[in-house]
């Protein structure tokens, strides 16, 4: 099957939908189950479920830009080209992770992105698509989402303007 075949496949089959970050993505999950605001940081806004799952695909030709959230993201792999997650973590430093099954260069087929660091992530290979699971805890809500601001993230991290120009918008 050719890369765009399976990419129109997954999209429509699993009823994939733009994400405001980059890429496609459908929630898949949303524990019923809530964490009260008073049981959770003063940063949450209200109550949140307490944990949710998506599917996402991403596509070479694009990229999740660089955004935060306030709770661990737990990436999963699924099938096509490996997926480069870029971290810049709470003390400024740059990691590139890699979530795959090339297990011996160093991927992993699931990746812990802790909460409050800044992340984004891009297909590894050229014509390509990477087909992920996330899984939040607590769960995911808009309010805890923060896109980057490239002018302002590069000014913070000076060293690392050229990963941040590259991917946010």
């Amino acid at each position: 099957m050719k890369t765009q075949d399976r990419i129109d496949e997954l999209t429509t089959g699993l009823g994939l939908l733009p994400h405001p970050e980059g890429g496609f993505y459908k929630e898949t999950h949303r524990s019923p189950i809530k964490i009260k605001k008073k049981n959770l940081p003063d940063t949450f806004s209200g109550d949140r479920n307490c944990s949710t799952a998506i599917y996402f695909l991403l596509t070479s030709d694009n990229f999740s830009a660089f955004h935060r959230i306030q709770q661990d993201e737990v990436w999963h792999y699924y099938e096509g080209s490996p997926l480069d997650v870029h971290v810049i973590d709470k003390e400024g430093a740059y990691t590139k992770y890699e979530v795959g099954l090339d297990l011996r260069n160093g991927a992993v087929p699931q990746l812990v992105v802790p909460a409050g660091v800044w992340f984004a992530s891009s297909v590894r290979n050229e014509d390509d698509y990477s087909f992920v699971g996330c899984t939040v805890s607590p769960g995911f809500d808009f309010d805890d989402f923060e896109l980057a601001d490239r002018k302002a993230l590069s000014l913070r991290y000076p060293e690392h303007r050229k990963i941040i120009s590259r991917l946010t918008r």
